[in-house]
């Protein structure tokens, strides 16, 4: 039984210069669904969540979030529609406590403009325990954190301020074998609590345990989509890497053609 569409992108253009970064791209996110989005480094892959979010604006196309329609939208009016995007860059300042960032430019105050520190503590250890984020207490200055904890803060984020549907940049990064186990479990916990993601990823065989569809992208254009029980890993990395030398799906996986 098809699922409510969260976010859908109709024929998505987005040029920077006479770069075309993204070419009458359709792409959508189901709730409760996990899409991963691969393809080779420069395939336009943060472009295209950026897009979502409202940090580029398209230049041809149209986003419907939730059955309304619109031309751009903007970081705010994403938040308002319950979009949050986990930066590849993590946007966390690394001296301040955890439930600082967890808060970061969505403080809670009291009367008067003053911050309320105990709420926002209280809140912060929350939703770090619903991800099982309970080794370090939430006065600890980031910069103390694992690479993999730090995904988990950003993540936190996203549950606190219960997003719909968060936008995961390369969560899995330059972390150890240990710490990307650590990113999916994250990932896993989003999909049971009833929630979606876009997870980008160019390794396959990070983003494969935990996605339930996928959309390859190259060079700005969507090339494949397919369901994780049509594919194993294996071939799905078969694909990426012929997408990568030659554009083109191989002969005997064109049935997986998004054209």
């Amino acid at each position: 039984m098809p699922q409510e569409v969260i976010v859908k992108l109709k024929n998505i253009t987005k040029r920077f210069g006479r770069v075309v970064a993204l070419h009458k791209v359709n792409f959508h996110v189901e709730r409760k669904e996990i899409v991963g989005l691969v393809g080779d480094n420069g395939a336009g892959k943060s472009t295209l969540v950026k897009i979502i979010f409202g940090v580029h604006a398209p230049n041809e196309g149209e986003i419907i979030v939730k059955g309304m329609r619109f031309r751009r939208l903007t970081p705010k009016k994403a938040y308002e529609l319950g979009i949050v995007l986990v930066h590849q860059e993590r946007t966390l300042c690394p001296n301040h406590p955890i439930w600082r960032n967890v808060f970061i430019g969505r403080e809670i105050t009291k009367k008067f403009g003053f911050l309320d520190i105990d709420k926002m503590k209280a809140l912060a250890e929350k939703a770090l325990k619903e991800l099982g984020l309970t080794k370090m207490p939430v006065e600890t200055p980031v910069k103390f954190l694992s690479g993999g904890y730090q995904q988990g803060v950003q993540i936190s984020r996203a549950i606190l301020f219960e997003a719909d549907l968060v936008l995961l940049d390369e969560p899995t990064s330059m972390l150890s074998i240990s710490e990307v186990g650590k990113v999916l479990e994250y990932v896993r916990e989003l999909k049971n609590r009833g929630k979606s993601a876009v997870f980008i990823s160019h390794n396959i065989y990070h983003v494969y345990p935990v996605a339930d569809r996928f959309v390859v992208l190259d060079r700005g254009k969507v090339v494949a989509q397919f369901y994780k029980e049509d594919l194993t890993v294996d071939e799905v990395s078969h694909i990426m890497q012929a997408i990568a030398r030659t554009g083109s799906l191989p002969p005997e996986y064109k049935k997986y053609s998004a054209s």
